[in-house]
């Protein structure tokens, strides 16, 4: 894997009994990327992001993800990358400021950097006034905002994005990918999943899973050329009609 390759996937799969569920995908994501990862609900993202980031071990091919094995080094992949997931990644019991200080404690940060960044943190998101609150009472778009911040707390080369934006209004999802390209433009390489296909036009390049299998990876722009159509929800429509 070269140096400006952060994450490898080759033939990579994942089957459950009979089914399969990632059918051997090859793909890379070079570093400081924004990677759509597109598809409908059930195409099987959430499972091959989870073969990435070491929370699931693939069934056959190969994959890496900064530079570690995702069969050998799965503790090693987790301690380089952020990791936000569709469930929602923050305790709803703990208050703002003790979800900022509990994360910095797993991530291995020293304590003046956790106040430090929490400081930091709290006046970015403009969330002062609400720190000793507890998460669960935050409007879904502010717990977003709040649950990315903590997924980069610890300066992680990558971080992955599991559906990041589901449920919250257009503006709040504007907001999000504006943190997002901050970001990427300080280094970060993003791979988000989304099955909102105007997100793709964010993405640097894009790849769009049909049934566990990736059809499509380009630029947004190279595949409207290549599908003759002037939107990522054409594109997305004409692969599923197959």
């Amino acid at each position: 894997m070269s140096d400006s390759v952060v994450i490898q996937a080759e033939n990579l799969t994942k089957k459950f009994g009979d089914f399969t569920a990632v059918n051997a995908i090859t793909f890379e994501v070079k570093a400081g990327e924004i990677f759509g990862f597109l598809g409908a609900n059930g195409a099987g993202k959430t499972t091959a992001m989870r073969m990435l980031n070491g929370l699931l071990l693939p069934t056959s091919g190969e994959g890496r993800v900064a530079g570690f094995d995702v069969y050998r080094e799965s503790e090693k992949i987790k301690r380089s990358i952020g990791y936000m997931s569709q469930r929602f990644s923050l305790y709803e019991d703990l208050t703002v400021r003790e979800n900022i200080r509990f994360f910095g404690g797993i991530y291995g940060l020293k304590r003046s950097r956790i106040k430090e960044k929490t400081s930091r943190l709290l006046r970015e998101l403009e969330l002062e006034n609400v720190e000793n609150q507890l998460v669960k009472s935050l409007p879904l778009g502010w717990k977003q905002r709040l649950a990315f911040s903590i997924a980069i707390l610890h300066e992680p080369r990558i971080v992955f994005l599991d559906e990041p934006t589901g449920g919250v209004d257009p503006i709040t999802r504007r907001q999000f990918w504006e943190m997002i390209y901050k970001a990427a433009s300080g280094g970060v390489t993003v791979f988000v999943t989304t099955h909102y296909m105007d997100e793709a036009e964010y993405c640097d390049r894009v790849s769009i899973m049909v049934d566990g299998k990736i059809e499509a990876l380009d630029t947004p722009g190279g595949l409207k050329k290549t599908f003759g159509v002037g939107s990522m929800d054409e594109v997305f429509l004409k692969l599923a009609r197959g």
